[in-house]
């Protein structure tokens, strides 16, 4: 299965699950249908987002929208609880109303940061994310109706409070993505990327390895991804790179190749437009954040 896709080992029937994470569990450039909050309970931790790193303050929330790619860097001293649920948890056609958002739309164009929350939401949100965890162990009698009155509680929150984004101009992710028979379609496209990213790669050489004519293929990739293939495929080495420099000290050559760029000249370019700053600059920057 593709590390940039990933599908949480979630209850199929209970589709929701609560993680406790060191500091020094990183975790690779990945993406998943479900809802994701992240709730730094001790300590600073450093997250890529939309090809930035955000740095998590203590007692700050952020949360993943569906299909939002992502990755954590190492965050020395700090712990981390995560959250993730499937939306399909929610009754959604009983429940809300002809002029709300769907839920897909609340969490794609919700303000993902606590940081730029109302005082009295963020403390809200953060207290019932501490009732989910003090649910983990605990084992009583009820506890999957315990959490559920809980996460029904947090959407009905969101929707009375949750800002809006102040730019609507990111991609969305189409809701086809959320379909089985297309997430198990991109997910051989992206183990093909894992495996070849340090190679040269073309469109007909992906479009063949999946059984697509390479206009077909391209066709699909846009619709169910928002991006063009060979878009993609820069972003994901961008990514590859952005991790490497956040958590190895080597030279700009190597981090060139492994990330799959031709030359350390083409990476050196790509990297800058993309970043707003040289590779060198950026690995000095995380050196900083992680000390």
């Amino acid at each position: 299965m593709s590390l940039y896709l990933e599908i949480p080992q979630l209850d199929q029937q209970f589709p929701y699950r609560m993680l406790v994470n060191d500091g020094m569990t990183i975790v690779y450039p990945h993406w998943h249908k479900e809802i994701e909050i992240i709730y730094a309970k001790y300590g600073k931790v450093n997250i890529g987002l939309d090809g930035e790193v955000i740095t998590l303050e203590e007692g700050e929330i952020i949360y993943f929208a569906s299909g939002q790619p992502h990755y954590f860097l190492a965050s020395p001293e700090s712990v981390r609880y995560v959250y993730q649920f499937d939306l399909k948890l929610f009754d959604e056609a009983i429940l809300r109303k002809n002029e709300e958002d769907s839920l897909f739309s609340l969490f794609e164009e919700g303000q993902r940061h606590s940081r730029y929350w109302p005082q009295e939401f963020a403390k809200m949100v953060q207290n019932l994310l501490l009732e989910l965890f003090e649910l983990q162990d605990a084992e009583a009698q009820g506890e999957n109706y315990l959490v559920l009155a809980i996460l029904y509680r947090l959407i009905g929150e969101c929707y009375r409070a949750l800002p809006k984004k102040q730019s609507l101009k990111t991609k969305k992710v189409p809701n086809a993505i959320q379909q089985k028979e297309t997430l198990q379609r991109l997910n051989k496209v992206f183990d093909y990327i894992e495996n070849h990213y340090q190679e040269v790669m073309t469109i007909d050489d992906v479009a063949k390895y999946v059984g697509f004519s390479p206009y077909y293929f391209t066709r699909f990739f846009k619709t169910n991804t928002g991006q063009t293939f060979m878009q993609f495929l820069t972003e994901y080495r961008i990514n590859q790179a952005q991790f490497i420099l956040g958590n190895e000290k080597l030279p700009m050559a190597e981090v060139a190749e492994r990330a799959g760029f031709a030359s350390v000249k083409t990476f050196h370019h790509v990297f800058k437009e993309a970043v707003g700053q040289s590779p060198l600059q950026y690995q000095k920057k995380m050196s900083l954040l992680s000390s």
